[in-house]
Parts: C-alpha cells; sequence; structure tokens
C-alpha cells in the first residue's frame, strides 16, 4: 500500500523530517543538561534514536530519542554509580533486558491503557509544552529545554516560572517569537495551504530562516541583541578528533558492580513502560489508524539502548513530544524518523555554528503550535460528550501531569480508570426484577455471564437487602463462571433463607454445575 511505503512518501516525510529535526534537536540538548550528562549525550541519542531504532521500529509515526521522563533516574544514576562511563554500563544492560522482554512478548502491556487516559497522556502534554514554552518566548528561563517536571531545576515551578519571567523580559526575543509564530500561522491558512511551495518547505523551516536573520540584524542594536543564554548551544567541534572525543564508552568494570544491574532494570521498566504510551499516543494520532507491534517496538528501544550505553548516549525511549510533531507535520511514514536522525548528524558534524544562531524564541513558537494541536479544545468536548467514565480519568491525567510528572500523572489517570471499572463490576454482576404474582411478592435474580470475586461485595450486599417472605428465584442460564467465593455467598444465604421465611428456588443452577465451577 502506497501510504506504509517509505519510498513512496517523501514528499511528505522529508518536510515532517525536518521539523521533527528542530524540535528534536533543542530538546535532546535541554535533557542532557537536566540530566547532569554532557550535552552531547542528548544529540547522541536522538541521532540513534532517529536512525537505528527509527530502521528497526514498526511504528509508522514515533520519534525515539532521550526523553525527560528519565532525567532524574540518569541524574541519580550518574551521580549513585559514581560516573558517567558506569552509567552507561547500566544503559547497555537496559537494552539487553528491553530485546528479552520484546521476545517474551511484554509489549501486551501497551493494550491495558485506557483510551481515556492516553487522551489525557496527549492533552497533558500538549498543554505542558505551550506553559513550559512561553518563558523561552519571552526571553526568560533558566529551566532546561525539555523539562516537563512541574517542580523544576532551576528552583521555580511550571506556574511560578510564568510570574518570574515578567523580571527578565527580552524585547528581541519576543520579537523573534512573535514573528516566527506569525510565519507558523500563516502557513496554517488555508490560502497558504493551497501553493504547491509549502507542501516542500514548511512553516517551522522559514520560522527558523527568520529567527536566525533577525538574530543577526538585532545583534548590532543593544536594546534587541538576544543573550546567548537564549540560543542553541550545539559543542563545536573544530577538529575530527575533537568531535570523536565527544564519545564516550561504557566502564566494563562497572559488571562487577550490583547496582549497575538494579540501575538497569529500573531503566529497562521506565524507558519501556513510557515507550508503550507514547506508542499508544501515536498510534492515535496517525489518520491511516496503524497499529504498532509493541513487542517489535521493544526490541528496536533495547538495539537503540545498548548501541547509546557503547557510545556515551542516553537512554532512549519512544518521546510523545517529536512523535506529535511527526504527525501534525505530516509525516506518513518511519522514514521521516530516519531522516530526522540523519539531519542531527550531519547538522552537528558540519553546520553546528549556524544552528547556533537559532533563538530559542522561534523553537518556542513552534512547539506553541504543537501543544495546541494536542491539547484543542475540540477534544475536551468529544471527552466530555463520552460520559463521566471516560472524561473524568481524561481530566486527572492531565491535572495530575501539570502539577507533578508524565509517569506519575498516568499512573493517577490509570487508578481513576480502574477504580471506575471496579465500580462497574461491583454493580452489574446480576439483574434484579421483583414483581408481586398471585399476591406474593416474587424476586427473580439474573446472573450476568461471568462472576468473579470482584462482585462478592455487591452479590452479598443485594442478598442480605432481599426483604424477609418472599420467593427467590436464582437463575443461572446465563452464566459461564462463577468465582468460588460467590458461590460460597450464594449457599450461605440458601442456608439462611429459611430463617426468613423466604423460599429459594434455582434456575440453571444444578449442583453439578456448581461443582465443576469450583473444580
Amino acid at each position: 500500500m502506497k501510504a506504509h511505503n517509505p519510498f513512496k512518501n517523501l514528499r511528505d516525510d522529508i518536510p515532517a523530517s525536518i521539523v521533527v529535526f528542530l524540535v528534536a534537536m533543542p530538546l535532546c540538548l535541554g535533557i542532557a543538561m537536566a540530566s547532569g550528562a554532557p550535552l552531547f549525550s542528548g544529540l547522541i541519542s536522538g541521532i540513534i534514536g532517529g536512525i537505528v531504532v527509527g530502521s528497526l521500529s514498526g511504528s509508522p509515526l514515533g520519534v525515539s530519542g532521550p526523553a525527560a521522563g528519565l532525567a532524574i533516574i540518569v541524574a541519580n544514576g550518574i551521580n549513585d554509580l559514581g560516573g558517567f562511563e558506569i552509567f552507561l554500563t547500566a544503559v547497555v544492560l537496559a537494552g539487553i533486558i528491553q530485546v528479552i522482554l520484546g521476545f517474551l512478548r511484554a509489549g501486551i502491556i501497551a493494550y491495558f491503557f485506557p483510551s481515556s487516559v492516553i487522551h489525557g497522556m496527549l492533552a497533558g502534554i500538549g498543554i505542558l509544552i505551550f506553559m513550559k514554552q512561553i518563558p523561552h518566548a519571552f526571553g526568560y528561563d533558566k529551566d532546561p529545554e525539555g523539562d516537563f517536571g512541574f517542580a523544576q531545576v532551576d528552583g521555580e515551578n511550571t506556574f511560578t516560572e510564568l510570574w518570574n519571567m515578567l523580571n527578565y523580559l527580552s524585547p528581541g526575543v519576543m520579537i523573534v517569537a512573535g514573528a516566527s509564530l506569525a510565519v507558523i500561522l500563516l502557513w496554517e491558512t488555508p490560502f497558504f495551504k493551497r501553493m504547491k511551495f509549502t507542501k516542500m518547505i514548511q512553516g517551522p523551516l522559514v520560522a527558523v530562516v527568520l529567527g536566525i536573520l533577525l538574530n543577526i540584524w538585532f545583534s548590532s542594536i543593544p536594546s534587541l541583541k538576544i543573550s546567548s543564554d537564549h540560543l542553541v548551544n550545539i559543542p563545536v567541534a573544530d577538529s575530527a578528533a575533537a568531535f570523536f572525543g565527544n564519545f564516550s564508552l561504557p566502564n566494563i568494570d562497572a559488571l562487577a558492580n550490583p547496582n549497575v544491574y538494579l540501575m538497569a532494570v529500573v531503566i529497562a521498566v521506565v524507558a519501556s513502560i513510557e515507550t508503550l504510551l507514547c506508542v499508544e499516543a501515536s498510534d492515535k494520532q496517525d489518520p491511516l489508524k496503524r497499529i504498532t507491534p509493541t513487542n517489535r517496538e521493544l526490541k528496536a528501544q533495547g538495539a537503540g539502548n545498548i548501541i547509546a550505553g557503547m557510545i556515551g548516549g542516553l537512554p532512549v525511549t519512544q518521546v510523545i513530544v517529536r512523535s506529535s510533531a511527526n504527525a501534525q507535520s505530516g509525516g506518513k511514514t518511519k522514514a521521516s524518523t530516519v531522516l530526522h536522525g540523519f539531519l542531527l548528524l550531519t547538522s552537528i558534524i558540519f553546520i553546528p555554528q549556524v544552528l547556533n544562531y537559532i533563538p530559542y524564541g522561534t523553537l518556542a513558537a513552534i512547539l506553541f503550535v504543537v501543544g495546541y494541536k494536542l491539547a484543542r479544545p475540540a477534544l475536551f468536548k468529544k471527552m466530555y460528550k463520552q460520559g463521566w467514565q471516560q472524561f473524568l480519568p481524561f481530566i486527572v491525567t492531565i491535572v495530575a501531569m501539570i502539577l507533578t510528572n508524565l509517569l506519575l500523572g498516568i499512573g493517577l489517570g490509570m487508578v481513576v480508570a480502574v477504580f471506575i471499572i471496579l465500580r462497574n463490576n461491583f454493580k452489574v454482576p446480576f439483574e434484579y426484577d421483583r414483581k408481586n404474582l398471585e399476591g406474593k411478592e416474587h424476586v427473580t435474580i439474573t446472573l450476568s455471564q461471568d462472576i468473579t470475586f470482584l462482585n462478592k461485595a455487591s452479590i452479598q450486599k443485594m442478598l442480605a437487602e432481599i426483604p424477609d417472605n418472599m420467593h427467590v428465584e436464582l437463575d443461572g442460564t446465563k452464566n459461564h463462571f462463577i468465582h468460588h467465593d460467590v458461590i460460597e455467598i450464594i449457599e450461605d444465604f440458601e442456608i439462611g433463607a429459611p430463617a426468613r421465611n423466604i423460599k429459594v428456588t434455582r434456575k440453571g443452577m444444578d449442583s453439578n454445575k456448581f461443582i465443576q465451577q469450583i473444580a
């Protein structure tokens, strides 16, 4: 099928790869900074996530690289293990564990995430992206790019940073951000979309060129000059030896340290969970509704982490921000993911000086649009119309993500979703029908198809509340499975029924069937 062929969709995938490259580059650097790792390690992981994982993965739109959700784990790992090279050994082992998980078919876990939580994750990330980029657009933010936690590494939080930035406004950055956003929005208008050149030359690329030109122009105007703190800062190597000096090798002697294995397990578990969450989210954004093979994805991520650990990169996961940028920019196949990896590689080799002219204000404008598209008001209306059982986990996930972090927010959303499932199980294991037949009260209790131990409480409560002097018929004709604990409750009710002048009859619930259920 044409839509699945990487070589027949390059007209869409090449422009998308450029946008993903522009989004990924500052995130790779910012996450490395937030992790306390060498800046170049973030770029290495971005390249591996694009070229290696992108090639091996079956995800059509997913983009991998260093993840904000692992920043604290990386920082603590480097500190606790006693060095970056020792930590790299744990990354290699984590990759091996992920490959094993893939062969064990652990990817099935992805299919147990409720869609309400996944939609909440997408909207929450969108809101966080938007809020976290506002300080960058106004010209002040000491917090590294890619830090999506509520409590920031610069001592502020998501909300206080918005107030704090007002003391450090930069007119030059604000003009760049405003002009860049105007260009991107102009490219989104129907008039511009009808023009053929806008298919290959995307608005974000034009915005970046404009940002570079404005930065150069403002450098001669003191009141508008943009400081180096607000510009991309890629390490520049003046020779091949200096370039390759940015790579690091794992410390093999660390294999004798049991803490390295513990760290490897932590990285593998968290990275795999974050990847599977992002796989579900990126699949939901796919207009063609393709399904990513999750076990293959775990193997691809594992291979990526093995190579990342071998050459000095941060742990790799699939990342929702880059994946969303890919989908929204019109990417059709994984060719856009692979191409963005090659763009990262060639740019840091040949044009790092040019990239260092890009203002963060321009990149903030690009991410504003990405964030808005993830958290469109239409999504909130859609989830609200689906009822509170879908809307509540959705909102809880969003609020928890904003006030804590990605994984904890998703965890709280899952707790609410599971609670609703348990509540529904509590309510619907039977049908209760009360009638007056020939002057005598008659109750028919029709058991549902499957009754588990989760239904114990509701069935026990219902039987206890049946009034005295009744005729109760227990209808099990629809039932295929009934848990032993529930059988005991029903049998205890039958034993106590005569004392309450309750006559109990059964229908489709012979004793042989009960014995088989118990066995």
